[in-house]
């Protein structure tokens, strides 16, 4: 009774026993076994918590995001290989290669991945490591909240992966839609460990969106209005506002949905009086604001990318400007299409369809802005351009199955087929992942002061290209045919498994691009003198960051900018380079281990609830509590660099 007490749901049953699981479980704990004992091997320990773990430096910070994002880019990548890997073996007499168990386990943990933990995650890097020097400021608003919401997504993802090891992850789907969440048909732990996870990284979303729209609107230098910001600056400050508005709904929708499992509330239970189309309605209403959350920076990039590259200005800034306050608005006005055919009516129904044609409007201003900023442009096709290039091509293909979708009697036939499945990749990855991939690859150099390889580069982008035509064409023509979502075996005589097989080959290109992926950043780092950037500017920038070293220092600017034209750089080489700068002292954050705290005691948190620990649970919300009452408690949050060092980065 005492030890049921103090460990709650947990027993030795609860660790893994088939051989996948197990695999990948004791796989992810070697991995940390190995980094830790490289760590303490090369006395590494203290330079890593003084340089990155603790550092309040949105450079560092942002680099930190991507790194995690593109683990979990890994892990999601591996578990749609598994989902096609069974999809294409699992007909007729065969029942695949996992249990049916797993497999839905496996769906909802790659979508929960993909979105709130490769998207989300290569997001707020960029915006890290971007925003502060596009605005011509030394820091974001609230450094403290910026490590602290980092350390938030850390501990939810650490908690997404532990389900691989302790338990189980949910079987509900990536939205986890009731009844099959409610306690009754998942009474296990794995919907709790969704719900668990997404609410501390939510939280930590919540904190940045603040955060970075406080640093856009009062942290802009002399002379930049908000016409004269930067169309990246512009897109993050859409999807900041998006982030203030939409995420109070999912973490509403969480704990209503957190009640009805632990005490009973029966929010969402049709038989208690519930309703479960209430909580349909509440995860749209967050759901579809988040694809424009993911997709408003990825077009930003794409606006830096395709001015730069074509050395020219931005075609129609103030239409593109429109165009994302038009996207933020109607975001919200259309989240019911996701659910057309769930009873609403006609007139429901016919009004959200209309509103989806609408909003493909400033999304078509976009396109065909990029479009004409190129025309009669001096185009270098560098890789950064053609993820640009193959985001046009893939991105209207799926806008046009997007617009087919929106008429609610074609809806009507495809809207549990596989062919939503290639729609809803086609714009997510295209838009969000190419969008990301080309934003890390055109601002590394200013963060770490030296060029990826641009051969390796290519050919993960062909890898991407190829393998995301192989993986999705298939499934729009199985979605024709009437092959479901969630599916993991169908009769022979169907005649689907050969564009199965094609899609688990496009899966497999995929992971190839990844593999080249990370293989250009170790070849690059090898070769990094080779491809050093001595100038700061290794692509003829046209933004205010370009104007400082590479890499950035941790102070971006040592005298805060003056600017008087919208590419504020390429103004100031036109004028013939700014005056040489007056060398001051300055006043910089301080590291913080109180953030790091933060995100352990929100680990043992989430685990607790998870496993009805409470007084781990009790320990972990407390602990919270006290390390922020201590870092109120403290003063010395700033530390001083005095003229002389900050002299030494410019000679």
């Amino acid at each position: 009774m005492i030890l049921a007490s103090l460990t709650g749901r947990l027993t030795m049953n609860s660790f893994p026993h088939d051989p996948m699981t197990l695999g990948a479980a004791v796989s992810i704990v070697l991995g940390a076994v190995v980094v830790a004992a490289l760590l303490t091997y090369f006395k590494r320990w203290g330079w890593l918590w003084r340089e990155w773990l603790t550092s309040v430096d949105p450079k560092k910070i942002g680099v930190m995001y991507i790194t995690v994002a593109l683990l979990m880019l890994v892990r999601g990548v591996a578990d749609a290989l598994m989902i096609r890997a069974q999809q294409a073996t699992s007909v007729g007499a065969s029942h695949g290669v996992i249990p049916v168990s797993t497999f839905q386990q496996v769906f909802s943990a790659h979508g929960t991945i993909m979105i709130f933990f490769v998207g989300m995650g290569l997001m707020f890097g960029l915006i890290n490591l971007v925003v502060p020097l596009q605005i011509g400021a030394r820091d974001v608003a609230f450094p403290f909240l910026n490590l602290t919401s980092f350390w938030l997504f850390f501990a939810g993802m650490i908690l997404i992966n532990m389900s691989l090891g302790i338990g189980e992850f949910s079987a509900a789907g990536w939205l986890a839609y009731p009844p099959l969440s409610e306690l009754r048909y998942s009474p296990g732990v794995g919907v709790d460990y969704w719900i668990w996870s997404l609410q501390i990284a939510g939280i930590g979303s919540l904190l940045s969106g603040i955060n970075f729209i406080v640093t856009i609107l009062k942290m802009r230098c002399r002379g930049m209005t908000l016409m004269r910001m930067s169309m990246f600056c512009w897109s993050v400050l859409g999807s900041m506002t998006l982030v203030i508005f939409a995420f109070p709904i999912l973490t509403v929708t969480l704990a209503l949905l957190a009640l009805d499992r632990s005490l009973g509330m029966h929010f969402f239970t049709a038989a208690a009086g519930g309703n479960p189309m209430m909580y349909v309605n509440l995860i749209w209403a967050w759901g579809h604001p988040e694809v424009y959350i993911l997709i408003l920076p990825a077009f930003g990039v794409f606006s830096e990318v395709v001015a730069t590259f074509s050395r020219k200005r931005l075609f129609g800034y103030a239409t593109m400007v429109w165009a994302i306050a038009a996207i933020v608005v109607l975001s919200f006005s259309v989240w019911l299409h996701h659910f057309f055919t769930m009873g609403a009516g006609a007139d429901v129904n016919g009004f959200f369809g209309i509103m989806t044609m609408i909003i493909a409007i400033p999304t078509g201003v976009k396109v065909f802005n990029w479009l004409f900023t190129m025309y009669r442009g001096r185009i270098k096709f560098t890789t950064p351009m053609l993820w640009f290039m193959g985001f046009i091509c893939l991105f209207t293909v799926g806008g046009v199955a997007g617009v087919v979708m929106a008429v609610p009697p074609a809806d009507f036939q495809l809207h549990n087929s596989l062919f939503l499945v290639a729609h809803f990749h086609t714009m997510i990855i295209s838009g969000v992942v190419f969008g990301y991939l080309a934003g890390i690859t055109y601002w590394f150099p200013k963060i770490f002061g030296f060029t990826l390889n641009e051969r390796l580069g290519r050919y993960s982008y062909w890898c991407w290209l190829i393998g995301f035509l192989l993986a999705f064409i298939p499934l729009y023509i199985l979605g024709l045919m009437g092959a479901t979502r969630r599916l993991d075996h169908y009769s022979a005589s169907m005649g689907w498994q050969q564009l199965f097989i094609v899609a688990a080959v496009g899966v497999v290109l995929i992971m190839a691009g990844i593999g080249f992926l990370v293989l250009q950043i170790i070849v690059s780092v090898i070769q990094r003198k080779k491809n050093i950037d001595t100038t700061g500017d290794p692509w003829n920038g046209r933004t205010l960051e370009w104007s400082t070293p590479s890499p950035a220092p941790v102070f971006n600017y040592a005298v805060l900018p003056e600017v008087s034209d919208r590419d504020a750089f390429w103004a100031i080489k036109q004028a013939g380079g700014a005056s040489k700068p007056v060398y001051e002292d300055i006043e910089m954050p301080a590291n913080s281990g109180v953030s790091v705290v933060i995100g352990m005691l929100s680990i043992a948190f989430g685990f607790g609830m998870i496993w009805h620990i409470y007084w781990l649970a009790v320990i972990g919300l407390f602990g919270v509590v006290i390390a922020l009452l201590v870092r109120s408690a403290t003063d010395n949050h700033e530390y001083t660099i005095p003229a002389a060092e900050v002299e030494r980065y410019y000679v």
